[in-house]
Parts: structure tokens; C-alpha cells; sequence
């Protein structure tokens, strides 16, 4: 995107604690927000983010001269013969003081490009309550196709999902 306040980029093995503070960050904030949960990934050590970062396909966005993460996705594209034509965004998360300022929709952008050559599909999950990050994915052109009750327990409070799809070939 030429002229805005950010960049997005594909994410190394370099990044890998930038990575791990911005994870941590939106699990803690909103646990309803992720099948992953804080308690689990902050026993992961820097180095297991670092190799997830090597191995994976993860991309990030920084705000224009400031060093730290603002927002990251990924994607996850699975191995197996019957089920490597279908991709999903995952972790999708941008701080909150970063908001507002087009990186969700520029990562979301950077995914769906990179998985275009690679997947015929791209799923993902959303929670009912999460209408901001609903709306950036419709707008990408996801569409629904159901719905999981209850898809997430967190404490005593479940929290449901939507399932999410976009085509990528006709």
C-alpha cells in the first residue's frame, strides 16, 4: 500500500520476539477471541515462536517508524493430500492503539493474496460478539457457511463462532 501510515511484511525467524509480545498480548486481552489460550503459549519459549515463524506463513504490520508489531495473521495450510486445497487465517489480531488505521485489512489483503496462489479456499473462525473483525471480513469477501455452538470455553463461559469462507477459484 503506497502512502500508508504502515507496512505489512512476511515474518521471520528475526521477528520472533516482536511475535511472541503481540500473541501474547491479544490472548490476554481477548480470550474469547482464540481457539489458543494464554496460559498455554506463554509456557512456549522464544525459540518455539521463532520456529513457527520459520516454518509457517505469518505476516505482520508496523506502523511507520516505530520498531514494534502492530498486527499479525496467518496462514495455516494443512499437509494432508485430501485437505492441503483449503487454507485458514488464523491469529488474527491488531493493538488497540494501532486500530482504525487500515492494518487489519491490509493483513487480511496480504493473506488472501499470498494463499491465492497456493489454496482454492481460505476458512476461518470468528466469534458472534467480534462484529468489528465480522465486518473486515465480509467487506474481504468472506461468507458465512455456519456456525459452531458452542466453539470456545473460557473459565465457566462458552463463546460460538461463525465459519467463515472465501473461494478463490471459480
Amino acid at each position: 500500500m503506497t502512502g500508508a501510515p504502515f507496512a505489512v511484511m512476511r515474518l521471520s525467524g528475526a521477528d520472533a520476539t516482536d511475535f511472541r509480545e503481540l500473541r501474547l498480548d491479544g490472548l490476554r486481552r481477548h480470550p474469547e477471541a482464540f481457539g489458543a489460550s494464554y496460559e498455554e503459549e506463554v509456557r512456549q519459549t522464544l525459540d518455539d515462536s521463532r520456529r513457527r515463524l520459520e516454518s509457517g506463513i505469518v505476516f505482520g504490520a508496523r506502523r511507520n517508524n516505530l520498531p514494534a508489531l502492530d498486527g499479525i495473521a496467518g496462514l495455516f495450510i494443512p499437509e494432508g493430500l485430501k485437505s492441503r486445497h483449503k487454507g485458514v487465517l488464523w491469529g488474527m489480531y491488531v493493538r488497540p492503539e494501532a486500530r482504525g488505521l487500515g492494518l487489519g485489512s491490509a493483513l487480511v489483503a496480504r493473506v488472501i493474496e499470498h494463499a491465492g496462489g497456493v489454496v482454492e479456499e481460505l476458512t476461518l473462525a470468528v466469534g458472534t460478539s467480534n462484529d468489528q473483525a465480522f465486518s473486515l471480513y465480509r467487506r474481504a469477501g468472506f461468507e458465512e457457511y455456519g456456525l459452531e455452538e458452542p466453539a470456545l470455553k473460557v473459565a465457566d463461559r462458552y463463546y460460538d463462532e461463525v465459519l467463515m469462507h472465501l473461494m478463490l477459484v471459480s
